[in-house]
């Protein structure tokens, strides 16, 4: 059984018994988790793939997006050793998009009562047409007899340049693509719960982050931090807290921020227990990804 602080809310569910019912969905790029290597990506050494399976067994997500997954065989070998660890998932699902080298994917040791790829998206872009590189994969899901919500994960286009086209404008048209799947659901039912996670490759200030948490009505951004103790407000009350929330280093650049979220609709955002949200940390993390994985916590009862 976990054990939760008490906090706020917390209490009471604490003392009537239900936090344990808390779940958990998390979201993690797991940098070229590939078994063999090809042309332009290199395999996972055996310690990375030992890392990201310390990191996921650490965290027991009951729901995991995950960002570069090198193909059904390297989900596999992630669902096995989690499973070996004691941390089973009997449900998974993968998408293929444009880009053959790495996929989206999805575990959850709650019943897919029904998937999506969206594996054909495209755009214009000055005059020339492009596929989105990575799927959007969408899921229902099942967490008990009285609640189930959808889950939406992507992977946008990188910040790496390419030559034939800028690298933000693609990333904003694969946002624009993604919130038209987002206003799909928001459109049909205000009150749907609805989670879009993964890596959005960008900051929240960025135009593509900004498209994708939309307005009328916005996603609400769990801004998941590191549990360290910091827990003070901003001195510029309009700022957020000066907790630590990166969640990739960028090697070019040498600079860490926050390009992984964790989204929520509105009604959704009523389920979520914001105490038991974070980035995960750990020594050494960066020889599992050059990412860190977050995650964020939920009731399992629509209020």
């Amino acid at each position: 059984m976990r054990t939760f602080a008490c906090l706020g809310v917390l209490c009471f569910y604490a003392a009537t018994g239900l936090a344990a019912d808390l779940f958990r969905i998390a979201t993690y790029n797991v940098e070229n988790y590939l078994l063999h290597s090809n042309e332009t990506r290199p395999a996972k050494t055996a310690e990375g793939r030992a890392k990201v399976r310390e990191h996921l067994l650490s965290i027991k997500a009951d729901v995991l997006a995950l960002q570069e997954v090198g193909g059904t065989a390297a989900l596999e070998d992630i669902r096995k050793g989690l499973n070996d660890g004691g941390l089973v998932y009997p449900n998974a699902e993968i998408a293929f998009g444009w880009d053959t080298n790495i996929q989206v994917a999805l575990l959850s040791r709650f019943p897919i009562t029904a998937r999506h790829f969206h594996t054909n998206d495209s755009y214009l872009l000055n005059g020339r047409r492009f596929h989105v590189s990575r799927a959007f994969l969408e899921a229902d899901i099942r967490v008990n007899a009285q609640y189930s919500f959808t889950l939406i994960t992507t992977h946008l286009k990188s910040r790496r340049p390419v030559a034939v086209a800028d690298e933000a404008e693609m990333r904003e048209q694969e946002a624009i693509l993604l919130r038209e799947k987002i206003d799909a659901q928001l459109n049909g039912n205000r009150n749907v719960n609805l989670v879009v996670l993964g890596d959005l490759n960008d900051v929240r200030d960025s135009k593509s982050t900004r498209g994708v948490i939309g307005r009328r009505p916005a996603l609400i951004d769990t801004r998941p931090a590191e549990r360290n103790g910091d827990n003070l407000p901003n001195p510029i009350s309009r700022y957020d807290p000066r907790n630590i929330t990166w969640t990739h280093f960028y090697g070019k650049e040498d600079t860490y921020s926050r390009v992984d979220y964790i989204l929520l609709s509105p009604a959704m955002a009523r389920e979520w227990v914001k105490e038991e949200t974070y980035v995960f940390t750990a020594s050494n993390w960066g020889l599992a990804s050059d990412h860190r994985p977050i995650t964020a916590a939920f009731f399992p009862q629509d209020k």
